[in-house]
C-alpha cells in the first residue's frame, strides 16, 4: 500500500505538477470520509500519510469512559490508561488500528478522488496557462473534426475551433500544423474550453502587430477594419509620425509584409487605405479604383449614395457586392450605390441632387420641391414659407425649408 502512494504522490508530483501535500490531503480525507460510511460508520479516524515514503497509518479517537456503551466511539479507563498512560475519564485517546481494516470501498473511493482531483487540476491548470493569451496566435496541430469542429492540440490542452469561426474554403488533416487566435476561455460544464478562431477579423489584425514592427510599436494604428474570411479585408491606417507612410509601411518593401500575411490567409486579399475621419473622403479612399461621380450624404440616417460612371459601376460593387459591403463596415455608413448619368440626360434627377447636395434636403423633399419648379439655389429667391405650405408642405417643412436655403 505504501509503495503505491508513493508511486502516486511521485508521479502527481512530476507529471502533473500537483503538490505532494495537496494529494496526500485529498487522499486522506477520501479514505476518511469512504470509511466512515462504510464499516467505520459513526466513528471518528484520524489518518495519516508519511510525504517522504507513502506509509499510511490510521488511529481510531476514542473517548474514555468508566462504562462502555458503543466500542466504536468509547473506551474503558483502563484500556485507555494502558494506550496512554494517566489518561483520564472524557479524555480522547487514539488506538492504531491497520489500514486495511478501513475496507475495500474506501480504497476505491480514494482512488477516485484522485483521478477526480486530476481532472480538476487540468481544469484549474488550462485557465491559469491560456487566460494571459487571449487575443495572441497560437500554434498548435489538428487532431480531429467533430460536427464540423476542429480540434486542436496545443501542448498542454486540447481547444476547439468552432465552424463559425473557421474561413470558408480551408481545409485540415489530422497532424497540420495551425496558427489561430485564441479567442476566449469559456466555462462549460466540463471545464474551461480554450476556443480558436482564423475567422475573426482580430486573428488578421493580430498578424500585422506581428509583422509589422510600426503597427505594435504604435506609430501606425488600424483605426477601421473590415473583413470577409477567405475573400477580403480591408484596413485602414493612420501614423503618429508624419514621416512614416501608414500604408508603405504595412505593404512592406515590395509588397513583402503583406504578402506573408496573405500567405498565412491562404491568399486572402488585402485592401490597405490611409484613413479619413471625413465619410465623405474615407468612402472616395475605400473604392478606389473606382471613382465616384456624385457623393450624397444623408447625416441623420449615415447614409450615403454613390454614383459612378457605368465602367466603375462593377469595381465599386464588387462580386456579390463584397466591395460595397466592406466598404460600409469600414465607414460605419449604409453604402447606396447608382449608375451615374450625365447632366441633360435626367433634368429632374440632375437638378434634385443639386438641391440634396447643396441643401442636405432629404430625396422626397427635393423631389417635391423640383416638381413645383424649385431646381437651383437661385430659384429659392423670393420663396417663402407660405409658397411652400400653398404647394402641399407642412409649416413645420416649410420652415426647415427656408432655414437651409437661407442659411446658404
Amino acid at each position: 500500500m505504501s509503495s503505491e502512494i508513493l508511486t502516486v504522490l511521485e508521479y502527481m508530483e512530476k507529471e502533473k505538477g500537483i503538490q505532494r501535500a495537496d494529494m496526500i490531503a485529498t487522499i486522506v480525507n477520501a479514505l476518511k470520509t469512504a470509511a466512515q460510511k462504510g464499516i467505520s460508520s459513526g466513528q471518528e479516524l484520524k489518518i495519516e500519510i508519511n510525504p517522504k515514503n507513502g506509509t499510511l497509518k490510521a488511529w481510531a479517537v476514542l473517548k474514555v469512559v468508566d462504562s462502555v456503551s458503543d466500542p466504536k466511539t468509547e473506551i474503558h479507563l483502563e484500556k485507555a490508561q494502558a494506550l496512554k498512560p494517566g489518561a483520564v475519564l472524557g479524555e480522547l485517546v487514539e488506538r492504531e488500528i491497520d489500514p486495511s481494516s478501513l475496507g475495500r470501498i474506501a480504497a476505491q473511493t480514494a482512488r477516485q478522488a484522485v483521478m477526480q482531483r486530476i481532472r480538476q487540476f487540468e481544469k484549474d491548470r488550462i485557465f491559469d496557462d491560456f487566460k494571459d493569451q487571449v487575443g495572441n496566435i497560437v500554434t498548435g496541430t489538428v487532431r480531429r473534426r467533430e460536427r464540423g469542429d476542429i480540434y486542436i492540440d496545443l501542448g498542454k490542452a486540447e481547444a476547439v475551433m468552432p465552424a463559425k469561426e473557421q474561413v470558408p474554403g480551408e481545409e485540415y488533416q489530422p497532424g497540420d500544423r495551425i496558427r489561430c487566435l485564441l479567442l476566449s476561455i469559456d466555462a462549460t460544464p466540463r471545464g474551461p474550453e480554450v476556443i480558436l478562431s482564423r475567422g475573426s477579423p482580430k486573428f488578421v489584425r493580430r498578424l500585422f502587430e506581428l509583422e509589422v514592427t510600426e503597427v505594435s510599436d504604435g506609430t501606425v494604428k488600424i483605426e477601421a477594419f473590415a473583413r470577409e474570411p477567405g475573400y477580403r479585408t480591408k484596413i485602414a491606417v493612420t501614423s503618429t509620425d508624419p514621416k512614416v507612410d501608414p500604408v508603405g509601411a504595412c505593404v512592406g518593401a515590395r509588397g513583402a509584409r503583406v504578402k506573408t500575411i496573405v500567405r498565412e490567409l491562404g491568399g486572402e486579399k488585402i485592401d490597405i487605405i490611409k484613413y479619413f475621419a471625413d465619410p465623405r473622403e474615407m468612402v472616395i479612399e475605400a473604392l478606389k479604383p473606382a471613382v465616384p461621380r456624385e457623393i450624397l450624404l444623408d447625416e441623420p440616417t449615415h447614409r450615403i449614395l454613390l454614383r459612378v460612371a457605368t465602367e466603375d459601376l462593377a469595381i465599386a460593387i464588387g462580386r456579390k457586392g463584397q466591395n460595397a459591403r466592406l466598404t460600409s463596415r469600414l465607414i460605419g455608413w449604409r453604402i447606396d450605390i447608382e449608375e451615374f448619368h450625365a447632366a441633360g440626360s435626367d433634368p429632374r434627377g440632375s437638378a434634385m441632387s443639386l438641391l440634396q447636395e447643396r441643401f442636405g434636403f432629404e430625396p422626397t423633399i427635393a423631389a417635391r420641391l423640383v416638381d413645383m419648379g424649385i431646381n437651383s439655389p437661385a430659384a429659392f429667391e423670393g420663396v417663402d414659407a407660405d409658397d411652400l405650405e400653398s404647394a402641399g408642405f407642412t409649416p413645420e417643412e416649410a420652415r426647415s425649408i427656408v432655414d437651409r436655403a437661407s442659411a446658404h
